[in-house]
């Protein structure tokens, strides 16, 4: 998979596509005990030109959050870290891995979207009690 059109395509085969637009799709992931997880790919591109797919899944929403948590969360992690963006005009934790397009596949990318849904879930149930709203 070495651009984002693979990705959609692979990804839209799989799952029902929420979002489309011509550099993001999202689509909820199922998980155990008939939970979901929003999981949003989205194609970046450095300074270099270089282009990334960023996986992310919202965990929460910014306000209340300690920072420091959040901080020593992404110095213990190897996958994933996180960041805020808005959802829905309001800032959300969401918890995020970048990779190069050259070093996807489809097993690391299901591996990828596996392993960051199953986290962000685990936080989202840390931040919002057993509630599933993302």
């Amino acid at each position: 998979m070495r651009h984002f059109e693979a990705i959609r395509s692979h990804i839209g085969g799989i799952h029902k596509l929420r979002h489309n637009e011509p550099y993001l799709i999202s689509f909820d992931l199922k998980l155990r005990d008939g939970r979901h997880q929003g999981i949003y790919l989205a194609e970046l591109e450095d300074d270099a030109g270089q282009r990334y797919l960023r996986i992310s899944t919202p965990v929460g929403p910014l306000a209340g959050t300690d920072a420091k948590r959040c901080l020593r969360f992404n110095w213990e992690q190897r996958t994933g870290f996180l960041a805020t963006a808005d959802l829905d005009g309001s800032p959300y934790l969401h918890l995020c891995e970048n990779r190069p397009y050259e070093y996807l596949d489809d097993r690391e990318l299901a591996r990828l979207i596996d392993e960051l849904g199953a986290l962000g879930d685990t936080l989202e149930q840390s931040i919002n009690g057993e509630s599933d709203a993302l």
